[in-house]
């Protein structure tokens, strides 16, 4: 069976760094999505994707993200049940991070709005190489063994 998410988003608070009684490092936090489509005449639509990250992920989410910042997320769905104060069963969905990275360089990420206004900017920072000519590649001598 297969359970793998992949996610880059924008974290919509600054993540916090808790532990658990036996001392290992914990954090919660959410990101924005944009969904990928838009009905016609209607904005794009996001979602709000809750991720835990444990261990060495949240000590390193916590030291150098910030509310704002792009992040890449990949994990797995986990699933959980709870009894809410009024003793009603409930089910929260929440993706727990395996690997966590920076997508956007810290000059771009002091860029980002340290406010969410409800959407998000798509494909943020994504170059493009369609205006490139040949003078930008350096030739090479094919002859020459290739060290792969």
């Amino acid at each position: 069976m297969l359970n793998v998410v992949v996610l880059t988003g924008r974290l919509v608070a600054d993540p916090e760094l808790r532990h658990t009684a036996n001392d290992l490092a914990v954090t919660s936090f959410t990101v924005a999505v944009n969904r990928r489509y838009a009905r016609a005449g209607e904005e794009r639509q996001t979602d709000f994707i809750d991720i835990v990250a444990w261990r060495n992920n949240a000590e390193f989410v916590c030291k150098y993200f910030q509310k704002g910042n792009l992040i890449a997320i990949e994990g797995s769905i986990q699933t959980r049940t709870y009894q809410d104060k009024d003793g009603k069963n409930r089910r929260a969905f929440e993706v727990v991070a395996n690997n966590v990275q920076f997508v956007e360089s810290k000059k771009d990420s002091g860029n980002a709005s340290s406010g969410f206004s409800g959407t998000l900017e798509s494909d943020t920072n994504i170059g493009s190489y369609s205006s490139g000519s040949d003078e930008d590649f350096q030739t090479t001598d094919t002859d020459d063994d290739l060290p792969f």
